[in-house]
């Protein structure tokens, strides 16, 4: 209170005090915008990675397909929707265990990786995964190409990594925080903007080779994580209909 009267009476005299946010871009900051560009990385990799939760959401870009990700991600598990090539589907990991759930359109499409639009599932058993949660077997193909969506641990710390010379590219703002931005490569390695208030968490990321850009919220902020129920899960055993 009494250094924000200061600086407002410096306002009105004209007197300089050193210490107003006018003098000093990090009064009031969690004060890493001090830091060179490689302690920020791993400032807000730590914070990241020590976080309980997280909404992430944006657009990935991976083999040549782009993939919407919204998410919630915890250490045990995560929740949401992925959406590739205009099919939305939603993915449950509880543990181990994880669940796929989409309509029938996407399980009689789901091996043609969008070569010819012919899928081999017929029209019976995709009407009956139709709205269900279909667990996905660990050796099933699937398992390895969806399950990274939902493990915490192992998406956040491939996509906070920038690649290249990291260097701080000035002051930002994210949705109403403000932030410090570090690049890697000249920004031809990704940008990330790390919040200046607070934890310094990651708050928005531009990935490299224009491969997608992702922002992250709520984190912290715990959400429910349960098994489906058994009358809306279809388990097919050691191999889905459609590998």
């Amino acid at each position: 209170m009494l250094t924000s009267a200061l600086c407002a009476l410096a306002v009105v005299t004209g007197a300089g005090l050193t210490g107003c946010s006018g003098d000093d871009p990090d009064a009031g900051t969690n004060g890493v915008g001090k830091l060179p560009a490689d302690q920020v990385q791993a400032r807000t990799k730590a914070a990241a990675a020590s976080a309980g939760a997280v909404h992430l959401a944006g657009d990935v870009v991976s083999n040549g397909r782009t993939y919407r990700l919204d998410m919630r991600l915890k250490s045990d598990g995560g929740t949401g929707s992925v959406t590739s090539q205009g099919v939305t589907f939603g993915l449950l990991r509880v543990g181990a265990q994880l669940y796929l759930k989409a309509d029938a359109q996407f399980w009689s499409n789901a091996d043609d990786d969008g070569k010819d639009g012919k899928g081999s599932t017929n029209g019976g058993a995709a009407g009956k995964l139709d709205g269900k949660y279909v667990k996905v077997p660990q050796r099933d193909p699937a398992y390895k190409r969806f399950s990274g969506f939902t493990d915490k641990g192992v998406l956040l710390d491939s996509l906070l990594t920038l690649h290249g010379a990291l260097a701080a590219d000035g002051r930002h703002e994210q949705s109403g925080v403000r932030t410090l931005r570090i690049t890697g490569g000249q920004g031809t390695g990704g940008t990330l903007d790390v919040s200046l208030e607070g934890t310094p968490y990651p708050l928005r990321l531009a990935r490299a080779g224009d491969a997608g850009t992702l922002t992250f919220t709520e984190w912290g902020k715990d959400f429910p994580l349960a098994e489906p129920e058994a009358d809306d899960t279809v388990d097919y055993g050691k191999q889905l209909p459609t590998s």
